[in-house]
C-alpha cells in the first residue's frame, strides 16, 4: 500500500461519512446551534432573576411560614388554636385546673368550669382575661368570653324515665 491511497473499504466508509456530514450540514445550515444558556444579554428581561440580585437574599423558614399563613388566611384559626393550647399560661395554673376552653364560635370563647363558683369567679376576671387575650393573641378575633358552669342532670333519659308528659300535680 502506498501512503496516498486509501484502501477500498475505508474509502467507502469515508465517502459515506462525508455524505452524512454534507447532508447534516445542508439540513442544519452549517451554523452550530447556540445552547439555551448562551442567550445574548438583550434577550433577557430586565429585572429577571439573577444571582445576588434584589430579593434573592435567603429568608428564614419562620418568615416564609408566617407569610404563607397570612396569604392563605390561616392566621386567625392558628391563633385560636394557640389560645386553646395556651389556656394554662393565659388563665393561670390554679384557674386552669378548674376550667378549660371548649371552643370558639363567632368570636366568642366558651370556657367550661367545674362549678358555678368557678364560673362566677371567672366572670369577675373577664376584663383581665380579655386584656391578656388581646395582647397575646391579637389575630384570634376573640370579642367576648362565655363561662359555663356544670351541666345540670337531665331526667329525660334513663332507666326510671317514662314516655309522655311526665309527672304532674294530681292533687285537688
Amino acid at each position: 500500500m502506498t501512503e496516498g491511497r486509501v484502501p477500498p473499504d475505508q474509502a467507502e466508509q469515508h465517502s459515506e461519512a462525508s455524505a452524512v456530514y454534507l447532508r447534516f450540514r445542508e439540513l442544519f445550515g452549517g451554523v452550530p446551534q447556540r445552547s439555551r444558556r448562551s442567550r445574548p444579554a438583550k434577550d433577557q428581561v430586565a429585572g429577571a432573576s439573577v444571582p445576588y440580585g434584589v430579593g434573592r437574599d435567603p429568608r428564614g423558614l419562620g418568615n416564609i411560614v408566617d407569610a404563607l399563613t397570612t396569604e392563605l388566611g390561616w392566621s386567625s384559626p392558628l391563633a385560636q388554636s394557640e389560645l386553646m393550647e395556651g389556656w394554662v399560661d393565659l388563665a393561670g395554673e390554679e384557674t386552669a385546673k378548674h376550667s378549660s376552653p371548649v371552643g370558639i364560635s363567632e368570636g366568642v370563647l366558651t370556657v367550661s368550669c367545674e362549678s358555678t363558683a368557678w364560673a362566677t369567679q371567672l366572670r369577675i376576671m373577664r376584663a383581665e382575661l380579655m386584656t391578656r387575650i388581646a395582647v397575646r393573641f391579637p389575630d384570634a378575633g376573640i370579642q367576648s368570653i362565655r363561662f359555663q358552669g356544670p351541666e345540670a342532670p337531665s331526667w329525660k333519659r334513663g332507666p326510671r324515665s317514662i314516655p309522655g308528659r311526665g309527672p304532674r300535680d294530681t292533687y285537688g
